[in-house]
């Protein structure tokens, strides 16, 4: 049974509205009083309500969460991030899947849910600049993602390019030097697939090689079946490369699979460093060395965002802020082998 704030107040001896500024952390409280009804407060076994707090703020103590692939295990894992995040709110998280679509994207952002959230946080892969400049909803938007819009929203992303580097630089320490890339989009331009690609063209102009043309795989999307075809794709055309760096971890454990299908051998034959660290990557015949953004962080960094915003008021800061979480490069059997090999 809920314990109230009026039992709090009346076990303590204080008003309801010193138990109020109490749990609300106010400041103009005596340490004796703020003692006083702690003790209560832990007596009685009374805990706040948070949706009460947000209903008393006119808010819906909501935040939405909209990603592009829900069944993609990055997604999957930065969702749970994000929940997490947002609990140490006291927020909930509603979740929406675009599937990647602009008029998916576009009814989002624009605001169909305006009296449902409190907060977007928005991963758009089709959305121009000038949908989000024609956005009317005044719902704090914090965007995640690669997409990078010169708009008054804030955005956290790690440097895909920098993180792309880390990964080519790792393969021409080993001593590969024909290292593909797996996962330029085929269709249409992609942001991100396209900073990991000028990533690897990057670092490998840096070592004084040039990006064969040949040694880039182009896929229809960036599953593990994309992957496979890629990597079967570049075997068959006689370009069998002696490293590869993959847009995600899917499409890298899609080519692994290809690569023990023809007999070649992961690391001695081919090495192969993935993006995402995602747990299936570590439990593989082979594990595999991948790229780890910080989930964790870009969750976080992400929820703080909104809150930030929807605690500032007319006090909100008016311009964005650009926030670039960490990543690491995590080397696995993929790369360096087993430890008895």
């Amino acid at each position: 049974m809920r314990v109230s704030l009026k039992e709090v107040a009346e076990h303590a001896g204080v008003s309801v509205k010193t138990v109020s500024n109490v749990v609300n952390d106010y400041q103009h409280v005596t340490p004796a009083t703020r003692l006083k009804v702690q003790q209560s407060i832990d007596a009685l076994g009374y805990r706040p309500n948070p949706t009460a707090r947000h209903l008393r703020r006119g808010r819906t103590g909501i935040i939405a969460l909209a990603v592009p692939e829900l069944g993609n295990p990055y997604f999957a894992e930065l969702a749970g991030a994000v929940v997490d995040a947002a609990a140490e709110h006291d927020y909930t998280v509603l979740l929406d899947h675009t599937q990647g679509r602009r008029e998916r994207e576009l009814l989002v952002a624009q605001g169909f849910r305006t009296r449902v959230i409190d907060g977007l946080i928005l991963n758009p892969l089709e959305l121009e600049a000038e949908d989000l400049a024609a956005r009317d909803d005044d719902v704090p938007l914090v965007l995640i993602g690669e997409r990078r819009y010169d708009l008054p929203y804030d955005h956290i992303a790690i440097d895909n390019i920098a993180a792309a580097r880390a990964a080519v630089r790792h393969l021409l320490d080993l001593g590969r030097r024909r290292i593909a890339f797996l996962g330029a989009r085929r269709d249409r331009p992609s942001r991100p697939a396209h900073l990991r690609l000028l990533g690897w063209q990057a670092e490998l102009a840096a070592s004084g090689l040039a990006a064969d043309e040949t040694l880039v795989a182009r896929v229809e999307g960036w599953d593990r079946e994309d992957g496979a075809t890629a990597m079967a794709a570049l075997l068959d055309a006689g370009q069998r490369p002696d490293a590869v760096f993959a847009y995600n971890d899917l499409v890298a454990i899609g080519a692994m699979r290809v690569m023990a299908e023809r007999g070649l051998r992961v690391p001695e034959d081919i090495a192969v460093v993935g993006f995402d660290d995602l747990t299936e990557g570590r439990y593989g015949m082979v594990t595999l060395t991948t790229v780890a953004p910080d989930k964790r962080a870009i969750a976080r960094l992400a929820v703080e965002s909104v809150v930030r915003r929807l605690s500032s008021g007319a006090d909100a800061p008016a311009g964005p802020r650009q926030l670039r979480p960490g990543f690491r490069l995590l080397e696995r059997e993929s790369t360096r082998g087993r430890p008895d090999r």
